[in-house]
């Protein structure tokens, strides 16, 4: 009872912390062997924006991490990335849901700090909200790194399944598993 009030008192009354989001294959259809190069080729996944709808009410923060490796390989532009994430943002808040941040790793090397599955997004989202609690917030993403990402940040992990089946992603590396994003919301 005494940390119901404490909560409340702070203004915080959305049930969950935090949901970290990968992009690709989570909210956006995926281009097999290639990369979301321009706002024409950005599709939002079915039920993905009622899904982020659904999700808004339910979290103090939302945020992106997405490794983004095709800016740093020179075969799109920091401002290609910019536009479709502006466009983005555009069409979840016109369809009543929140991004707050998107923070994303364009370097080429799986040593980067920021690279999933390392933490270091996840860390930037912590020093920009400094009231993250990772142990109550969740990611939700389709790919090993996004839940290895999770485990190594100590947050729940919600496997997206859209490029793996269950069977292929270790079960040791997430709580919870859905078939998409609206499924999870």
């Amino acid at each position: 009872m005494h940390e119901r009030k404490q909560t409340l008192k702070m203004g915080n009354t959305k049930p969950y912390n935090t949901l970290f989001l990968d992009r690709d294959g989570v909210i956006n259809k995926q281009r097999p062997h290639d990369y979301v190069k321009s706002v024409d080729e950005f599709i939002f996944l079915d039920g993905a924006l009622e899904a982020l709808r659904l999700l808004k009410p339910l979290f103090t923060h939302i945020v992106i991490v997405t490794n983004q490796r095709g800016v740093g390989k020179g075969v799109m532009s920091q401002t290609d990335l910019d536009n479709i994430h502006a466009y983005m943002i555009k069409e979840i808040v016109k369809h009543g849901g929140r991004i707050d941040k998107i923070y994303v790793c364009t370097d080429t090397s799986n040593y980067s700090k920021n690279r999933k599955p390392n933490i270091g997004m996840a860390l930037q989202a912590k020093e920009d909200f400094p009231d993250i609690d990772f142990p109550q917030s969740m990611m939700a993403g389709d790919s090993i790194s996004d839940m290895q990402f999770a485990k190594n940040a100590g947050i729940k992990g919600v496997f997206i399944e859209n490029k793996y089946g269950p069977a292929e992603v270790s079960k040791t590396l997430y709580q919870a598993h859905y078939t998409d994003l609206l499924s999870f919301a």
